[in-house]
């Protein structure tokens, strides 16, 4: 009877193994974020007073190896950068930024992950040459691009939880430097990055999915802060839409 008893485990034992390698293989795999469209804009190259520096440049670069690093295909990461060439003059205008995020929004069609670095004001981005990018026009650009696919969006500028509210949609995660009434730091000839995009590098290898380096990235930025004691603190803004969970098997890194 005991034999009989522990063939009959062994013999469920086994079925019910089968049926859950079975059913995992039948199960749907989450999706890697190797087909997501990824643009890293740096939009100034200026200090508050007009001299050039290199905080955007040195963000736009090394934000575009850290999430290539973090599993994203180097092959569909722009890194645009609107600085006026040295040689001509001449800087990339935003219809030619614009129309490569399109082109690559159209080829890599998971998802979306679009990071702007600039100067901001409490009407919007600082755009280059050609003024101020708005919250509604950012918002309708990203839907041209994006659609309802799965959407990181990061705005990195002083007061650019003003885009929070235009750019929070069901689909997307929205991330900005600072509350719509602060100013973030970092944006000046000494900084090698804004704190912000600084925190963000940093907490890339350790973070396990967007949300969770939003997460890690506003805990860096607030540490610096006290540690500078840089006030008043720009307080960065996280917004998560109502469909982002079920997404969340797309946000692995």
């Amino acid at each position: 009877m005991r034999l009989r008893h522990l063939f009959l485990l062994a013999f469920f034992a086994a079925a019910l193994g089968g049926r859950m390698a079975h059913a995992e293989t039948d199960a749907p795999q989450p999706a890697s974020l190797s087909d997501w469209a990824v643009a890293i804009v740096a939009a100034d190259w200026r200090d508050g007073a007009g001299v050039p520096i290199e905080a955007f440049e040195n963000s736009r670069r090394d934000l575009a190896l850290g999430f290539a690093a973090a599993g994203l295909n180097p092959d569909n990461i722009l890194d645009l950068s609107m600085r006026p060439d040295a040689r001509t003059g001449t800087g990339l205008a935003s219809d030619e930024a614009f129309a490569a995020i399109a082109a690559k929004a159209e080829a890599a069609r998971s998802g979306c992950l679009l990071y702007f670095t600039s100067h901001g004001s409490p009407d919007g981005m600082v755009l280059g040459d050609e003024g101020l990018l708005s919250p509604p026009r950012l918002d309708s650009l990203i839907d041209g691009w994006c659609g309802e696919r799965p959407t990181v969006v990061v705005v990195s500028a002083c007061f650019s939880g003003v885009f929070v509210p235009a750019l929070a949609a069901p689909n997307r995660i929205v991330m900005t430097a600072a509350r719509p009434d602060r100013s973030s730091f970092g944006c000046s000839e000494d900084s090698t990055y804004p704190y912000f995009d600084g925190c963000v590098l940093e907490s890339l290898p350790a973070a396990a999915d967007f949300i969770h380096l939003a997460s890690l990235s506003r805990s860096c930025v607030s540490r610096r802060e006290r540690e500078e004691r840089l006030t008043p603190p720009s307080e960065p803004q996280l917004r998560i839409g109502a469909d982002v969970e079920a997404s969340l098997p797309f946000l692995n890194f």
